[in-house]
Parts: structure tokens; C-alpha cells; sequence
């Protein structure tokens, strides 16, 4: 009797490289996949549910599957390959270099503009000598006053 060839050991390994290369070729320029990728996880798992199913198929029914020895290799490579991947997601992603050029603490930020919740265009420095004006009273009636306090708050980040 001919033994036929065992289709879930194939197409797992294939929906497993799959399921690798479409994390940074696809789902990582969505934001809901690309900080935790659920969805290369869920094709890895079912990828390798598929190679778990050919093995056992193979040894289990020898006689009619073949693939001891290709199924074998290809679960090990399978585990090393998703190894690989959990590494290079877990943590390859998340060692950012140093920046010697960030600001520390109680540096001086250069004057910079950016738009406010309104549009209109807004200084650093325009915000610095600006006088507080809490409790509703109008700028004018605490000119004299203290100023207004500026908090820059940077976030460094990757994406």
C-alpha cells in the first residue's frame, strides 16, 4: 500500500513562516497588533496545532503517512522558529539606544511654537512671562503677580 504525503505537517510549517513574516511585512502598522501581535500568535498556535497533527498522524498511522523523519524537523524547526520570533518581538523590539541628546532634568528647553487647543500659534517664551490668572480673575488683574508655570512633559516612545 502506498503511503500519501501528510498535509498538515507542510501546511503548518508554511502557515508558520506565514504567520512571521506578516507581523513586520503587516501587523505592525496597526497600532492594536503591532504593541502585543495577537494575530501572528493566533496563526503561529493553529500553525503549530497543524505540525502537532501531522506528527501524530505520522507516527501514529505509519503506514499510511509518511513523515516520521520530515515531521520530526520540522516540529523542532518549528519550536526554534517560534522561539525565534517570541525573542525578537519580547525582546529585541524593546531595547531602544541611549540618547545622550534628550534633555534632563532642569535643562533649559529651547523656544520652540506650537498650536493650542484653538489653532493660534503659542510660544514657550509667551507662556513663561505670561501671568497666572486662576481663581477667574483676568490676566490684568494679576499682572503683578506671580507667572504662569510651564510644564514639558517629553515622551520617548517607538513606532
Amino acid at each position: 500500500m502506498k503511503r500519501s504525503w501528510n498535509p498538515g505537517l507542510w501546511f503548518g510549517f508554511v502557515l508558520l513562516l506565514l504567520g512571521m513574516v506578516s507581523y513586520p511585512l503587516f501587523f505592525a502598522r496597526f497600532p492594536v497588533t503591532r504593541d502585543f501581535p495577537w494575530a501572528n500568535f493566533l496563526i503561529i498556535l493553529l500553525a503549530l496545532v497543524l505540525i502537532g497533527i501531522g506528527v501524530a498522524r505520522a507516527f501514529g498511522r505509519p503506514d499510511q503517512y509518511r513523515g516520521e523523519i520530515s515531521g520530526s524537523i520540522l516540529a523542532v524547526l518549528a519550536l526554534g522558529l517560534t522561539m525565534f520570533f517570541c525573542y525578537g518581538v519580547f525582546v529585541v523590539t524593546k531595547q531602544l539606544p541611549a540618547s545622550h541628546a534628550a534633555p534632563h532634568i532642569g535643562d533649559l528647553a529651547p523656544d520652540f511654537t506650537l498650536a493650542d487647543s484653538k489653532g493660534n500659534p503659542m510660544t514657550l517664551s509667551a507662556l513663561i512671562d505670561s501671568p497666572f490668572s486662576g481663581n477667574g480673575l483676568s490676566p490684568a488683574a494679576t499682572a503683578s503677580g506671580p507667572t504662569a508655570a510651564t510644564v514639558l512633559i517629553f515622551y520617548r516612545g517607538y513606532w
